[in-house]
């Protein structure tokens, strides 16, 4: 018996591999394709290599569920066709203990993207973030499309580039009185987090009144703000892209200045839930195997998973932004697809059993 589970295992978790390899080489070959269109100054081909490169955890992540349920849907489909499980059957194998060694490949996929989701997506997106804003100038223009924006207090900021050791590059603050009126823009080449304070670098200002404009230059300035690196890092990249612990505590800043968070929640809650999802997935895969797809071709299984899986992910990305919109918990924006499917795969392995 121990031979089979073993087979079985090896057979789906072979699957997964294929697959995650087929989709990542065809979507790293776009990725760079597309870097290909923003080269300009000192982003180059080989910076946009790298870019991709660094890039790799990240897509990972995002395709590890989709590589359960389409190797799980292909490798248990190939041993169907071949009739392995109905042999298997035969052999007094009950269906719970055939399910039970195929999610034992998805389990480790689960284990696997919370390691990467957590401790190396996040870096390496900084990273690579970071230095294609420097190459392609970042300190030289103000307000540049490739920053970021953020407020604190009545200032508003953006920031071109963030890099990881404190150092934050084409730095705009643009500053409002109490009746909303801008009364002073400046722009920093660059600045240095020094422990309680950064040092703005190449400062330029320029203060508005009701009848004129005055402009000043400084080779350094202190500027005091709530802004850290720490928090600066979440900053830099997208919120599906963040560690749940830098989601959580983002969210919670966010927060404390009285600023929106909810798409920081949302992210947060989905990638907490990415476990459960892909798990449900994969038993939804079992159960088409067992049920409605254990006689068609090949073909068919991997069109029918691409179906399924595209209609999951569509209704949580429905969803996702219909909770921020409408203000009703995000939790049930992520639940509500994952549990249509749990009641799916449930049902189709009982009529199977």
């Amino acid at each position: 018996m121990h031979k089979i589970d073993r087979y079985v295992m090896s057979t789906v978790g072979g699957a997964m591999f294929l697959v995650m390899v087929v989709v990542l080489s065809l979507d790293l070959i776009f990725a760079f394709i597309a870097e290909l269109e923003d080269t300009e100054n000192g982003y180059q081909t080989l910076e946009a290599l790298m870019y991709v490169l660094l890039t790799l955890p990240r897509r990972i992540y995002d395709y590890l569920p989709l590589g359960a349920f389409m190797g799980c849907l292909v490798g248990l489909g190939s041993m169907a066709s071949s009739s392995e499980l109905t042999v298997i059957r035969a052999a007094g194998v009950s269906l719970k203990r055939i399910v039970w060694s195929a999610m034992k490949p998805a389990l480790i996929v689960v284990l696997l993207g919370i390691v990467i989701g957590e401790y190396v997506a996040p870096p390496a997106e900084r990273m690579a973030q970071s230095q294609k804003a420097v190459a392609q100038g970042a300190g030289e223009n103000v307000a540049s499309a490739s920053g970021i924006w953020h407020r604190e207090g009545d200032t508003f900021m953006h920031l071109n580039a963030v890099q990881p050791n404190g150092v934050l590059y084409g730095v705009s603050l643009f500053e409002f009185d109490a009746d909303r009126w801008l009364i002073s823009a400046s722009f920093a080449r660059r600045a240095i987090y020094l422990g309680d304070h950064w040092r703005l670098e190449d400062v330029t200002t320029t203060k508005l009144s009701d009848s004129e404009t005055s402009q000043e230059k400084h080779r350094s300035l202190r500027w005091d703000s709530g802004l850290s690196p720490e928090v600066l890092s979440v900053l830099i990249v997208d919120p599906e892209d963040l560690s749940i612990s830098g989601l959580f505590t983002y969210s919670r800043y966010l927060g404390e200045q009285g600023l929106n968070a909810a798409n920081y929640w949302l992210a947060f809650w989905k990638k907490v839930l990415m476990p459960l999802g892909t798990a449900v997935m994969v038993m939804v895969a079992i159960s088409f195997i067992f049920g409605p797809l254990r006689s068609v071709t090949m073909g068919f299984r991997v069109f029918t998973g691409l179906i399924v899986g595209l209609l999951f992910k569509y209704m949580q990305d429905l969803l996702g932004p219909m909770s921020v919109v409408f203000g009703f918990n995000p939790i049930i924006a992520i639940l509500l697809p994952i549990a249509v499917n749990a009641v799916v795969g449930v049902a189709l392995m009982r009529r199977a059993g």
